[in-house]
């Protein structure tokens, strides 16, 4: 279970896998950016964005128990959820905007599950975010015409053409310990006297 950390080291780490995969020289001065409302009023010139759209609780898997911690204490339930992306692709033509988005859409059907090595290595500041056994995975999602038209309410009138990803259940871990007694060693019932 990951830290509340976890949600900016996803987006960082997405765009390293990206930023890595890039092929050169063709895609030479793309840029790769975590981008927020304003951002799309000036857009960069060629590259890909990254786009939280949405934040959702995980339906997934709801009756999650806390982790034992080094002292043996129990922490509160993970609080699992789903993190919404739009990948944008940008350029100066729409050949080569074309162009990145396949090769975006492409990497990431090529690597949709990254590890935890790899999310704490891009979360920076924190470089423990997430416990070595944990993954996030991404799922291409659709959106219909409408939902999509509500994102980009952001960027008009500069609409571009974009896919949206979900990074599933990542689970986000409590800080707060729950106090739990020691197990039940001995039970004791007294019977009950009738009175009349």
């Amino acid at each position: 279970m990951a830290t509340y950390a976890a949600i900016s080291a996803v987006g960082q780490a997405l765009l390293a896998l990206l930023e890595q995969s890039c092929p050169k020289p063709e895609f030479e001065n793309a840029k790769f950016e975590l981008y927020q409302a304003n951002d799309f009023k000036a857009p960069m010139e060629e590259g890909v964005s990254l786009f939280l759209y949405r934040v959702v609780p995980s339906t997934t898997r709801r009756n999650l128990t806390g982790r034992e911690d080094a002292q043996g204490r129990r922490t509160r339930r993970p609080l699992p959820v789903d993190l919404c992306f739009m990948l944008t692709p940008w350029a100066k033509t729409a050949a080569k905007q074309h162009r990145l988005l396949g090769w975006s859409m492409r990497t990431l059907e090529d690597t949709p599950t990254l590890t935890a090595s790899f999310l704490n290595h891009y979360g920076r500041p924190e470089t423990d975010t997430f416990l070595p056994d944990e993954t996030v995975t991404f799922v291409q999602d659709t959106l219909s015409i409408q939902d999509l038209l509500n994102v980009w309410e952001v960027g008009k009138p500069n609409l571009q053409v974009s896919v949206t990803y979900i990074a599933r259940m990542v689970l986000i871990e409590s800080a707060i310990s729950d106090p739990q007694g020691p197990p039940v060693q001995t039970r004791v019932l007294d019977l009950g006297k009738r009175t009349e």
